[in-house]
């Protein structure tokens, strides 16, 4: 009979530990698809700005040589 009991306690102790196991799994996966999340949002915004950044400087760019070019007319 002690036994019996010792082997229910027994997988008690082992269905335990793996629903343990199995949530520590869980929050681990959901913490990985977090920070992927997260950091695919910052590459997106970081792609955002840099697009950003890129027409602007060619706005500037396109405006500056346009300028010399009108100053460029105006000295021939």
């Amino acid at each position: 009979m002690a036994s019996k009991g010792l082997q229910d306690l027994t997988q008690q102790v082992e269905g335990a530990a793996q629903e343990a196991v199995t949530a520590a799994g869980a929050a681990t996966q959901q913490v990985v698809d977090e920070t992927t999340e997260t950091g695919q949002k910052a590459m997106d915004q970081v792609a955002k700005s840099t697009q950003e950044t890129i027409d602007k400087t060619a706005n500037q760019a396109s405006e500056a040589f346009s300028g010399l070019g009108k100053i460029l007319r105006l000295l021939k």
